[in-house]
């Protein structure tokens, strides 16, 4: 070992240019690992804006086609679920409707629903308070209000701070918010503490909506609970979204992105392979007098196979750690440029000095078996 040690430190450029071909292979491997695990995380990002685990519980009717209601202990029912990650409602406050001033026809809705709310909603929903600010543990037990964009829209306010006539009393919009595409139903809501309108407006604490957001490999598993759990006395009564086409979709891109990889990583191998066993057969036939004096001088097969099988575990171990470096560095110039997460694989890090090194040994195990063979007098003789 000592002796393929110091033969490549005694050809440094030979044993350059063959970690090269290795570094190569394995700067590709990592690069390309590194490049799709950052668009996987693009994709993810842009998919979670669509919804893909977001699941809505809300009351069906009844077997006599009456309209049911969810148990007010539902939402701290549901939030029980191991695999619910997130959990916030709604509730409508019948009879309430919102006007900009007390003179208008306080029958007429236009189109906006007076509704209460959990302090925890925009997290769950992914809502954004484009003006103003989202509602408090003061504010949700005083006369405030936030808007969704339509209703405020269709009331004519842009300011926080507006007064507006909701539900016979004066409240002031605390703030306005951006339009929610996984939710649209809160654009057209006018949305009031849970207390306030417990409260305030004779809200009967009964959610009317239920959000919930679960890991995406467990959304099958929880929409089967929520029923029964919302609702344990009528789970027939309940009625529960179906998850996102996206989500399938979503799993199928990580499914054919992963084989990609592998893919990819393997051609990547192989050629590294390749050149790792093509440099030390090459270095057989041009040191065959070195291998024969070696012979000659008592060095069994065995050491001899051991020499070559170490430099070439060397060679590959130095280019794996230099590929591995070129490759980090292209992923993360890549992902930066594309305004991409930066991801750093490390498991690919990790599998591609693994992989570098294992790639070499399997590479110099038919060169250092042949210079293993060499007959001494047969390689004196060519020198």
């Amino acid at each position: 070992m000592r002796v393929g040690l110091v033969g490549v430190r005694g050809r440094p450029l030979r044993a350059c240019l063959s970690a090269l071909g290795i570094a190569i292979g394995i700067a590709a491997m990592v690069a390309i690992f590194g490049i799709a695990a950052g668009s996987k995380a693009e994709v993810r990002a842009q998919l979670a804006k669509v919804g893909t685990n977001l699941l809505t519980v809300s009351a069906g009717q009844s077997l006599f086609g009456n309209q049911s209601k969810l148990p007010a202990e539902s939402v701290e029912m549901v939030r029980r679920v191991a695999q619910v990650q997130s959990v916030s409602a709604v509730g409508s406050v019948s009879g309430a409707t919102v006007h900009r001033t007390d003179k208008t026809d306080q029958r007429d809705t236009g189109g906006i629903t007076v509704q209460a709310t959990r302090l925890d909603l925009p997290t769950t929903i992914g809502a954004t308070v484009g003006k103003g600010t989202w509602l408090n543990k003061a504010t949700a037990k005083y006369p405030a209000v936030v808007l969704g964009s339509v209703a405020a829209d269709r009331l004519g306010i842009d300011t926080p701070g507006t007064p507006v006539y909701l539900g016979g009393q004066w409240f002031t919009v605390a703030g306005i918010l951006q339009p929610v595409p996984l939710a649209p139903e809160i654009d057209r809501s006018a949305l009031v503490g849970w207390e306030a309108a417990a409260t305030r407006l004779h809200f009967d604490r009964h959610p009317t909506t239920i959000y919930t957001r679960s890991a995406d490999e467990a959304v099958t598993d929880v929409r089967a609970l929520l029923g029964r759990t919302a609702n344990p006395a009528h789970p027939e009564e309940v009625q529960v979204s179906r998850p996102s086409d996206t989500l399938d979709l979503k799993q199928e891109i990580d499914s054919t992105l992963e084989n990609l990889l592998l893919g990819l990583g393997g051609v990547a191998l192989l050629v590294g392979g390749v050149g790792v066993a093509n440099t030390m057969v090459i270095s057989v036939l041009e040191r065959r007098s070195e291998i024969g004096l070696r012979r000659a001088l008592g060095s069994s097969s065995g050491q001899i196979r051991l020499q070559f099988l170490t430099e070439s575990v060397v060679l590959s171990g130095l280019g794996g750690l230099t590929g591995v470096a070129l490759g980090l560095t292209v992923s993360v110039g890549w992902a930066l440029d594309r305004n991409w997460p930066v991801t750093l694989p490390a498991q690919a890090v990790l599998a591609g000095v693994a992989a570098a090194a294992a790639t070499g040994a399997c590479a110099g195990l038919y060169p250092a078996a042949r210079a293993a063979r060499t007959p001494p007098a047969e390689a004196l003789a060519s020198a």
